[in-house]
């Protein structure tokens, strides 16, 4: 009998902890998803699941190092004037709604394989609403067009996005394979991105120059701005030329931390740690869920490829993208390229489907509603519906 309770407190205990990383938050605490994963891990390891040498054997070193140290990359970009500078380049080469949606959703794309997505979320919604103010322009579509953009530029290599740095840690998959395979996919999903939102927006159809004035370029930090431009050019042709990317990323991170011009604590400050802590009790979450065979009957109704695809969509809209990464790389043979592409495009496109989906959805919605212009889950719906699934199909005739 005693074990009989001590087996449903356990599953509560993973099924409450579940539930608040989907919902960001249990009502009545005040707890985030970071402290929310670690302290369902602590309890789990209290009630015997899981010894702590075993916890912390759990906890992926390599993907822990690779995502902080392209965080610290990102910072040094971002302090450098780099991302504001590119937006500026990208949108003084038109200033018509239809060219500027068109600017923001392959600019926020493309950055975004090659940086973290969370990143552009968070530097390109305050730019885009200043952008709009000044051209007298509805933000809403333009919104959407950074929201949408950044989760599918981010499926392209396996340093745009925390669940693709997973993938690439798990899987073995070489840089420059992983683009090969994913790069068309993005590309395809960013025009039908824009032709959706030109079908669902008649005002950003219009092909005449607004009549307002861009706003004035940003400030560049120069000795930094060439700094960090250099080591990133040679991070990614470390990728490239296949090197480790773990290795890689932290050597770049640790050339950029030497430095007589900014404080380091202005760097780290922009480091994201609370999703270093979440990952690490993620990592704790999956080995006990693993210990307890909690995926077996997931195992038994498993077909490969659609299966995966299916259920890597529905577990990424009821856990988020990562914890189901997490859960289900298991399943996966490490051989298995065809599998974890799957994984990485249903994880990453399945996070358009709603503006709970992707942290990047919520980036933008939190940021813009702080400024005023609320981005409601039912406007992002009609947008992120008929998105995710045009994207999902090429994916599965594609891969």
């Amino acid at each position: 009998m005693d074990g009989m309770i001590q087996k449903l407190v356990v599953y509560g205990l993973l099924g409450l902890t579940y539930l608040g990383l989907a919902l960001g938050y249990l009502p009545g605490l005040r707890m985030n998803r970071a402290t929310i994963a670690l302290v369902g891990a602590a309890f789990l390891i209290a009630l015997g699941v899981l010894r702590l040498d075993e916890a912390w054997q759990a906890i992926d070193a390599t993907t822990i190092v690779f995502l902080l140290s392209m965080m610290v990359v990102n910072a040094n970009l971002a302090a450098a004037g780099f991302f504001r500078w590119a937006l500026s380049r990208l949108l003084s080469l038109t200033r018509s709604p239809f060219g500027l949606i068109t600017m923001l959703t392959f600019g926020s794309g493309i950055l975004s394989a090659i940086f973290l997505n969370d990143t552009l979320a968070i530097i390109f919604t305050p730019l885009t609403l200043t952008l709009t103010k000044t051209l007298g322009l509805n933000p809403i579509p333009f919104l959407l067009a950074v929201a949408g953009a950044t989760n599918i530029g981010s499926v392209a290599t396996l340093s745009g996005n925390p669940q693709n740095i997973l993938i690439g840690s798990f899987s073995g998959i070489g840089y420059l394979d992983f683009l090969h395979a994913m790069a068309p996919i993005a590309l395809v999903g960013l025009v039908i991105q824009i032709g959706l939102l030109w079908l669902l927006y008649p005002a950003v159809r219009s092909t005449q120059p607004c009549i307002h004035s861009l706003p004035p370029d940003s400030h560049i930090f120069l000795p930094l701005f060439i700094k960090s431009l250099a080591i990133t050019g040679g991070l990614l042709l470390a990728f490239i030329s296949g090197l480790p990317l773990a290795e890689s990323a932290l050597v770049a991170a640790s050339l950029l931390l030497i430095t007589r011009r900014i404080k380091p604590q202005r760097i780290l400050k922009q480091v994201d740690w609370n999703l270093l802590v979440m990952f690490s009790g993620l990592f704790i979450l999956t080995k006990a869920t693993q210990t307890l065979n909690l995926l077996e009957p997931i195992v038994r109704n498993f077909h490969f490829p659609r299966g995966l695809l299916e259920v890597t969509v529905i577990l990424s809209n009821v856990i988020s993208n990562v914890p189901a990464v997490l859960l289900l790389h298991p399943l996966i043979p490490q051989e298995d390229t065809q599998s974890w592409l799957l994984l990485s495009a249903g994880s990453t496109l399945a996070g358009n489907l709603t503006l709970f989906g992707s942290v990047a959805n919520l980036i933008v919605a939190e940021a813009a509603a702080r400024l005023g212009y609320p981005l409601t889950f039912w406007e992002h719906l009609r947008f992120g519906v008929p998105l995710t699934a045009a994207t999902l199909v090429l994916v599965y005739l594609c891969i």
